[in-house]
């Protein structure tokens, strides 16, 4: 493949990734096994790169595409119990393919409302949420307690769905 077609590849796969890894998380159960399917999922895509319509969207043909990989890490994982059904990973994989747009829409909305904190509650709570964070480290940080700690990012996160709820109505969305 030509390093332009490859170009190409890297910007639309960076463009997307994001959803696509959300949704191999809805229809994978355990969290760990994201990843093992996400690379699967993005070596059938550049294997198959050169069948992609340069006319057609590349986020719902990435959505095909990674619901047979689901399906195939499923079939490879039967014995164990934690696994779906592939009648319910077909449901699963309509409902969020045609999700998508609205949580995407929703993430942009919440970026924004989040961008309207001032800068230190939104250090604060983007902190919370840092994968292997300590919860009294961040507590210790901002003065309070851990349990006024989670007290304030409960109210934050009500501030930032009337936020987000606010904007959708705005827009006629709601």
């Amino acid at each position: 493949m030509t390093d332009q077609r490859h170009a190409e590849f890297l910007r639309l796969f960076t463009a997307h990734e994001q959803a696509i890894r959300a949704h191999v998380r809805r229809l994978v159960p355990l969290r760990s096994d994201t990843d093992d399917v996400m690379q699967e999922i993005v070596v059938v895509l550049w294997n198959k790169f050169a069948e992609f319509r340069r006319d057609a969207e590349f986020r719902p043909w990435a959505f095909g595409v990674a619901k047979y990989e689901i399906l195939a890490w499923q079939r490879d994982k039967a014995r164990d119990r934690a696994i779906l059904s592939g009648e319910l990973v077909e449901v699963l994989a309509q409902e969020s393919a045609r999700d998508d747009g609205r949580l995407g829409r929703q993430r942009e909305l919440l970026a924004g409302c989040i961008g309207r904190l001032d800068r230190a509650q939104r250090d604060l709570l983007l902190a919370a949420y840092e994968p292997a964070v300590r919860i009294q480290d961040v507590a210790a940080r901002s003065g309070r307690t851990v349990g006024g700690f989670y007290q304030w990012i409960h109210r934050m996160k009500r501030l930032l769905l009337d936020c987000i709820r606010g904007e959708l109505r705005r827009l006629g969305e709601a």
